[in-house]
């Protein structure tokens, strides 16, 4: 009998490590300071086109994580702030820098043009891209994320101006949504998620 028990036991500590090996690889093995958007059915993919004139959509980054902001280049405030930051994080990172790529898609395609949006997005960093499409692309686009936007007059010669959404979405390298990053966070909270996220099995 003793025997017996013994081979159960052995045989139920094999199945546990079996399924212990199965295990979600995904998940960081420490939680994200910002907010954990893991399994949403939204802010899945885009198909838009970069600066240099190339189509892109979340395949094309596949094996690096991914930030993506919308914004405008005539953006006053938030827009300056959030991607003078995600240069820092960039700087932070050290080497695995060359693993993660920042995306900014502008929410004003009537006014970023392909050259205006690849001198805004390379002055805060020479490997930043920036993504644009028409007014139909880009709505389609801030709908599947979530991202809200709407003119508004500025009162001068500027012209109008954008309220928008101000977070940041992170993807794993796998190209899946797993972070939304609030505009204000600290940077030592970025880059340590960015790291949880470079961190994980591909």
């Amino acid at each position: 009998m003793a025997e017996r028990f013994g081979l159960w036991v052995a045989a139920v500590a094999c199945v546990l490590t079996l399924l212990s090996g199965c295990a979600d690889k995904s998940a960081p093995t420490e939680p994200f300071v910002a907010t954990d958007i893991t399994g949403a059915d939204f802010a899945r993919d885009f198909r838009l086109v970069d600066h240099h004139g190339k189509t892109r959509t979340l395949a094309d980054f596949k094996g690096k994580a991914v930030l993506l902001f919308f914004g405008y280049t005539h953006c006053p405030d938030v827009c300056l702030t959030m991607l003078s930051g995600l240069a820092m994080v960039q700087k932070r990172l050290g080497d695995d820098a060359a693993r993660v790529q920042v995306l900014f898609v502008t929410l004003d395609p009537a006014r970023d043009t392909p050259e205006i949006l690849a001198n805004f997005v390379t002055y805060f960093h020479k490997d930043f891209l920036a993504l644009y499409g028409d007014e139909s692309a880009i709505a389609r686009t801030a709908k599947e994320f979530k991202v809200t936007y709407a003119k508004h007059d500025s009162g001068s010669a500027a012209g109008y101006l954008l309220d928008h959404s101000a977070g940041v979405y992170g993807f794993d390298p796998r190209g899946r949504p797993r972070l939304l990053i609030s505009h204000d966070a600290e940077l030592v909270s970025i880059v340590h998620d960015v790291k949880l996220l470079l961190g994980e099995k591909p």
